[in-house]
């Protein structure tokens, strides 16, 4: 069985990413945008958080956070993000004999990707990550026509100028994997 092993450090910057369950072809996230929302919204009010960045994609989204000083839960956040988003859409997905059973919903897959954002270098590599994501998965010719993201917000903020990372093909990226 895996080890998986999460870092819990108390008013931590993390960088996530969670994925549909089922992603071929599947647009859930950015079709039903508002309750995503919505269930963010909800769950900052009774569990605040800072969002550094965030853009979501049609089959995953992709964040980096910061708790407040002296907490480390993440995973309830999450947890109740996925519910409330969850509950909001009609029940359309296919579903196992066992998910029908513990009346679980077959939208996200069960584990995610975390990570423990270090310093600056890492905080910036990881916005910038977040930030061109619709571009390299070709959903966009310009970082800046993605409607899902926070790069808008920190364009206006002055953290990124509105051309960042150029047109396709004309200029190289700040950052791959």
């Amino acid at each position: 069985m895996p080890d998986y092993r999460r870092f819990w450090c108390p008013g931590g910057t993390y960088f996530f990413t969670h994925t549909l369950l089922r992603r071929q072809g599947n647009d859930l996230l950015v079709r039903h945008i508002e309750p995503l929302r919505e269930a963010v919204r909800i769950v900052r009010q009774s569990h605040p958080f800072h969002i550094h960045a965030w853009v979501v994609l049609p089959d995953h989204l992709h964040c980096v956070i910061q708790l407040p000083s002296g907490d480390s839960d993440y995973a309830t956040r999450w947890r109740l993000i996925k519910l409330i988003f969850s509950r909001r859409l009609p029940v359309e997905e296919p579903r196992s004999a066992v998910q029908q059973r513990r009346r679980e919903r077959g939208i996200w897959q069960r584990r995610y990707w975390e990570h423990l954002i270090r310093d600056s270098d890492d905080l910036r590599r990881h916005l910038d990550y977040v930030h061109i994501n619709p571009f390299k998965h070709g959903l966009v010719e310009r970082v800046r026509d993605w409607p899902y993201s926070t790069f808008h917000r920190l364009v206006a903020q002055g953290i990124y100028p509105a051309d960042w990372a150029g047109e396709a093909g004309t200029a190289p990226l700040p950052y791959t994997d």
